[in-house]
Order: structure tokens, then sequence, then C-alpha cells
């Protein structure tokens, strides 16, 4: 029995080969038996439809003829199982796909149409419906030197960078500001061209953005003066970074959108390596400063209170009677600040400095300590 192709994809018998493919395509999507709702047996001769319909010489061949006539025998024939390519027979791939309008022998001009535009909602490949992968400008990293006091409590710094920045001029479009634009000729205004790939299988379309307009199916009618049209151009940029507060060194700050920016696409980011430089007297360890002070052993003895120099200012700290050597001193928040104004502490090491040389006098008053059991 006589089957009409053309009835099954639902186009006239006049239809181009543009309405064939799209009408295959829908239904391919449609029917696909490995999709929720999908229908093997309309899937199936939507395929035997498309594999001859799309062949200039079958086509032919079957508007003299028909489906009946030389040559056909029924496109989705029992050669073909479900569940991958083990049910390969010469004209059929798998669940009944006619993939013969691939090969090159006997005259065929291949299946023009992209593969992973059908089977892209099941491998996440394709169109997907139209979306395009967008340009990303060029990620750049550079570092900078900063005061331990800075890194403690935080600062402001500003740099210079030559980099590829967005026109200000066109914001970016490339076109003379109030000309406005026209359809790409290039993919005609669909932001998308077609290119035919030839792989084992055949020939087979491949779509990728239009790379004259980038994806947006429009151009400037005027380029801009300032960047030629092309959207961005190299300029020195300064800017300005805040550098937060208890930072470590060798850590990175991350500015998003500061790196190189790119024709009708997002800008790179700009990665920041910080370098600390050493302080004389005070290091970091999580929210805490630590410092040395030395004291004399007749302090140590005795107890006294002296005056240091922390980083925000002058403090008294209190250094208890026979107090030991290596002994910790914690004084309350004045480390490093933390979240809600609060701060670490400040953690004084003490060292007790003996005296190399003693007089005769030192020397009968620590013999009399002695006696004392000292």
């Amino acid at each position: 029995m006589s089957k009409d192709y053309y009835k099954t994809l639902g186009v006239e018998k006049s239809a181009s080969k543009d309405d064939i493919k799209k009408a295959f395509r829908k239904l391919a999507h449609e029917h696909h038996p490995d999709k929720k709702g999908g229908n093997e047996a309309k899937f199936k001769e939507a395929n035997e439809a498309y594999s001859v319909l799309s062949d200039d010489s079958k086509r032919a061949q079957y508007d003299q003829f028909g489906s009946a006539g030389p040559g056909y025998g029924g496109g989705s024939g029992a050669g073909a199982g479900r569940g991958g390519f083990g049910g390969f027979s010469q004209g059929q791939g798998f669940d009944g796909f006619d993939f013969s309008g691939f090969q090159q022998g006997g005259g065929g001009q291949g299946v023009e149409f992209d593969l992973g535009d059908i089977f892209g909602d099941f491998f996440g490949g394709g169109r997907g419906g139209g979306r395009t992968k967008q340009a990303r400008g060029r990620d750049i990293s550079v570092d900078i030197e900063i005061d331990f006091k800075d890194s403690i409590f935080g600062t402001d710094k500003k740099i210079s960078l030559t980099k590829m920045s967005k026109c200000s001029t066109c914001s970016g479009t490339g076109g003379k500001p109030g000309t406005g634009t026209r359809t790409c000729t290039t993919c005609n205004g669909q932001g998308k061209v077609e290119e035919i790939k030839r792989s084992f299988l055949g020939q087979f379309a491949q779509v990728r953005t239009c790379p004259t307009c980038n994806g947006k199916g429009q151009i400037p009618k005027e380029s801009c003066d300032t960047c030629r049209g092309a959207g961005v151009f190299s300029k020195q940029e300064e800017l300005s970074i805040t550098i937060p507060g208890g930072i470590d060194n060798g850590q990175s700050l991350r500015l998003t959108g500061s790196g190189e920016a790119v024709a009708q696409g997002v800008s790179g980011d700009l990665y920041i390596k910080v370098h600390v430089k050493r302080h004389p007297i005070f290091t970091k360890e999580e929210n805490n400063l630590i410092m040395t002070l030395d004291i004399k052993l007749t302090s140590a003895l005795l107890g006294e209170e002296r005056v240091v120099s922390a980083l925000d200012g002058d403090i008294v700290v209190k250094i208890p009677q026979g107090v030991s050597h290596g002994e910790i001193l914690r004084v309350r928040g004045k480390g490093v600040p933390i979240d809600n104004g609060k701060r670490g502490d400040l953690l004084i090491k003490i060292n007790t400095i003996l005296p190399k040389r003693l007089s005769r006098t030192a020397e009968k008053l620590i013999e009399e300590l002695k006696k004392e059991g000292f």
C-alpha cells in the first residue's frame, strides 16, 4: 500500500526542502520515544518520510512511483531495535531512524539537518530553542602590595590597567549613536548561521552564532567613530579597589566584570592577589595580633606598667609581679576587626632579658636573693 509521505509530515507536495526539514524537526521533537509522551510509531513514520523527501533523487522517484514503487520497502522495517546502536542495518539506525541519507554512495546528497537540534533535548546539546552561548572577555590577574596595618583594618587602593574596555560612546554596540540598526545580511536577522560539516556519517548542518552580529540579528547602520564599530577598544583605566580588613598574605580578590571587555558580550573578571608587607613587631594569627615584649629581670620580679604602641594607638599594659619568661599576656579587643564591631585580641609574649655582666653590687644583691630562696 502506497504511503503519503507529504501527509505524514503535514506539508504540501510543493513544499521546499526547508519546509520539509522544519516539519520533520517538529515531529521528531514531539514523537521521539525517549521523550515523555513520545510515540515510537509516529516517530518512525516521520523518519521514513523525511529520509525520502529530503533527498532529491528519492523524492523524484517517490513522486513518480509512490512508496510502493521501485526502491521502497518501508523505511521503518524490523531491523532496528531500541536501546542503542546495536540494531544497525544498511539503512536503519537506533529506534528505526533511517541513516541512509547520510551515506555518500548511490548518488545521495546527504541529510542536511543538525542531529544536535533533534536529539539535544535528550543529550543536552542542540540549539535548545534558540539559545546561544554569549561571548565572554578574558580574565585579568594583577598583584598588589599593601602595608601590614592596611591588611588588618582594610584600605582603598587605586590601580591603573590597560585593557580592552567597552566603548563609552556607543555603550559597546559599535554603532554611531542615533543612527539605528539594520538587519544583518550574513544571517538575515536570525542571529545564527548554518555551516555544512562532513563526518563519517556524511554531511550535516551545524548551527553557530553569527560572527557578524554576534547573535543579535541586527548591525549598526553607521559605525561608532570612537571604536570604529568594534564596540570595544584598548585604553587605560583607573580602578578603585576596597581591601577588606583581615585579609591574609597571598589571598586573592575577585572583581566581577572588571576584566577585558568583548563586543556584544560580558566582560571577564579581575583577580587581585594581595601581598602583605612584613611588620617589624606584629604578626597575625587568625583574629589575633601577636607581638613580643622585652622586659628586664627586675620588671619580671617586681612587675610594672608599660606603654606599648599598638597598630591603632598606644595602650598601657600591666606586667604582673613574677611574670614568667615566655608567658602570654592577653589584651582583649585590640586584635583584628571581626563582624559586628568586634575584634580579636592582642597577645603579648614576654621575653625576659637577662644581664650578661653584673657589677659587684648587683652580685651581692643577687647573693642575698639566693639566700632568701629565690
